[in-house]
């Protein structure tokens, strides 16, 4: 099967077709024939040497993906070959075929594709995840989002509408903030602009500031995020863009009765994502049905122009998600 690697770490021309035997399913497990997949920024990492998978995660990259079950292993009786599914995966969605565990995979969500659904996994359950059980965004509150033309961005956007809430983000540029807004941002501020993103953020809730701020940058944003909160608030961490380490003003934490969490979703245990997949079916699959939520696609390109879909990525050239296709996905 074709599948991508990364010869050594570097730029997008690191990336490699290969060809590997198809993976065989163990008891519990899928193999699923991919038809499309998509680029996330933690695949950027893994490709520069930043983030390497787990202990026995596949070298093959790639986070999502949507297809159909080929095989099913010894023990699973709820899948049976032809069924599409998608999933949220540890590694290997760059590849022709993929093993997973029976439990993770879910359905295609009401109404779309195999391309449109391999925009759905990563990002849809992140932003649920940390915007609604670790941020505990509640109907009436205000969410801010960074990076809001992001794929979680665009995620995130929806998911706080969904659940009645105002939402700001931040974004790069005015076509950016325009495409937030589109999809139901309140408003939006050019942090390229606006460096003092907590200032805008005073002035757009009349001093009061935000409950739960969902933010990609990590260290160097810390203080302003925290700034940005309202009494009670949630700072919420994802992504270490802009590092790691940063001094925390404890008072200002007490004074706020502010909180801060923070996750990654890719090193979890299966039951852990089993149950997010779960969650996702049950609550977020019905607002596919009926268009509240969709996914946002940027451009879909093949598995062999993978190194441009990686070096728009790393421009932050796009909105939403770069899909990746293989062969014939529709």
């Amino acid at each position: 099967m074709k599948a991508i690697v990364v010869s050594s770490p570097g730029g997008p021309e690191a990336l490699t077709m290969v060809d590997r035997p198809p993976p065989e399913p163990g008891p519990g497990e899928l193999l699923v024939r991919v038809g499309a997949t998509a680029v996330n920024r933690a695949d950027v990492l893994q490709r520069q040497g930043r983030y390497p998978p787990p202990e026995g995660v596949t070298d093959i990259l790639g986070l999502e993906m949507a297809g159909e079950v080929e095989r099913v292993g010894h023990g699973v009786t709820w899948w049976t070959p032809g069924d599409p599914v998608c999933a949220v995966l540890p590694g290997g969605g760059y590849a022709e075929r993929v093993v997973i565990p029976a439990e993770v995979a879910m359905p295609l969500p009401p109404g779309l594709g195999m391309v449109e659904a391999a925009a759905v996994p990563e990002v849809f359950t992140t932003a649920w995840d940390n915007l609604v059980n670790r941020g505990r965004l509640a109907a009436g509150e205000t969410a801010l989002v960074h990076g809001g033309s992001s794929g979680v961005g665009t995620a995130a956007i929806q998911i706080a509408r969904l659940r009645s809430a105002r939402v700001l983000v931040t974004a790069g540029s005015a076509a950016k903030l325009e495409a937030c807004r589109a999809l139901g941002a309140d408003a939006g501020i050019d942090y390229r602009e606006r460096e003092d993103f907590d200032a805008s953020v005073g002035e757009l809730t009349g001093g009061r500031g935000v409950d739960v701020v969902l933010d990609i940058v990590g260290g160097a944003y810390l203080g302003r995020n925290l700034r940005c909160l309202a009494p009670e608030g949630r700072l919420i961490v994802i992504g270490l863009m802009g590092g790691a380490k940063a001094e925390l003003d404890l008072g200002l934490m007490l004074s706020g009765r502010l909180s801060i969490g923070a996750s990654t979703l890719r090193a979890r245990p299966v039951a852990a994502k089993a149950a997010l997949a779960d969650e996702l079916v049950r609550l977020l699959w019905p607002a596919f049905g009926d268009g509240t939520l969709r996914p946002v696609i940027d451009r879909v390109l093949p598995l062999e122009r993978v190194a441009e879909a990686h070096a728009a990525m790393e421009a932050s050239d796009h909105v939403g998600k770069i899909v990746l296709t293989m062969g014939d996905a529709a």
